[in-house]
């Protein structure tokens, strides 16, 4: 079978095709002939190297890239009970997703309903699962609560704003463009503003009477973590999920304090995966948002296998609205 695999880290250049044995399922696993493959910031940062030393995400090279999947069950390991040869399924935060064929621990594994195509499965599981555990476990988020949405066009922002809008939540959002502004109004924002030199932070303040938001979702890190305080209400939450913008490394908790005695919370989605039942829990719910109409993925565009290294090229540079998948 044909995989993409890197073998020291690096840019899209690491990435290479080769041609491995199918694996064999092993004791609480299954192997899944996958038909899409999500591409994600989460491939990129693999191959970048920054989970060299996680605990939470542990990789060791070489290994086959992609993190998130859907496909067809094609043969059980021993003593597993829940899935059968031919079930529709997907998975996020099991590694080995661009070939043609991976191994998937079951515990990782959702059941795909009919009417969710594989396409559609491959691109909502992981940002789907993710933003559904930050809006409803991390930050609690309900009716009449307030929260500011970072990158509000991104895959995963795309999701928090319906999600919060679901709950009855009023929606501010950041975006880099007028083009990324205008999709996240029609997602549900009920203001946008820019992010230079942390003005959204004043914006938000001028928005809610001075008050701030009781949430703010914060994936982009260095830019724009210390003006997210500033856009947060006394005693608010901070949920710093991710930092495709680079890390903070001097951050003094006093800061916190001073900032209006904040909350700041840097989950992983791993933590809110914790069980098999959670894991389709999470699937039922984004699937059935997405069957009834009250949430929505964008999938702009399709790559093949030879143009894995112009995704993560497009991923990078931050050229890509909506959820890319590859097609296998």
């Amino acid at each position: 079978m044909k995989a993409i695999r890197i073998a020291e880290y690096g840019g899209p250049e690491v990435l290479q095709r080769v041609e491995v044995p199918i694996p064999k399922p092993e004791p609480g696993t299954v192997l899944v002939q996958l038909a899409f493959a999500g591409i994600n910031f989460m491939d990129v940062h693999t191959r970048q190297g920054k989970y060299e030393n996680s605990h939470s995400y542990p990789i060791a090279l070489p290994i086959t890239l992609g993190m998130e999947g859907a496909g067809i069950v094609r043969a059980l390991g021993a003593g597993v009970g829940r899935f059968a040869p031919g079930d529709r399924v997907a998975w996020c935060i099991s590694w080995g997703s661009y070939a043609d064929f991976a191994v998937v621990p079951v515990a990782r594994l959702a059941n795909i309903p009919d009417e969710i195509s594989f396409d559609l499965a491959a691109a909502a599981i992981f940002q789907g699962s993710t933003a559904h555990y930050l809006i409803n476990e991390a930050a609690h988020l309900g009716a009449g609560m307030t929260c500011l949405v970072h990158a509000a066009s991104g895959a995963i922002g795309r999701l928090l704003v319906q999600l919060a809008r679901r709950r009855g939540a009023v929606v501010y959002a950041t975006a880099s463009s007028d083009e990324k502004a205008a999709v996240a109004r029609a997602l549900g924002a009920s203001e946008v503003f820019r992010y230079e030199d942390g003005q959204f932070a004043d914006a938000v303040r001028e928005s809610t009477a001075g008050s701030g938001v009781d949430v703010v979702f914060d994936a982009v890190g260095a830019p724009t973590l210390r003006d997210s305080f500033r856009a947060a209400r006394t005693r608010g939450l901070v949920v710093n999920y991710g930092s495709v913008g680079g890390a903070v490394k001097d951050l003094d908790p006093i800061e916190l304090g001073e900032a209006g005695s904040l909350y700041l919370t840097r989950p992983r989605l791993i933590d809110y995966l914790e069980d098999a039942e959670t894991v389709q829990r999470r699937a039922d719910d984004v699937f059935a948002g997405l069957m009834d109409g009250s949430i929505s993925v964008e999938i702009p565009r399709e790559y093949a296998f030879e143009e894995l290294q112009e995704a993560h090229a497009a991923l990078e540079e931050r050229r890509q609205m909506g959820k890319a998948v590859l097609k296998l």
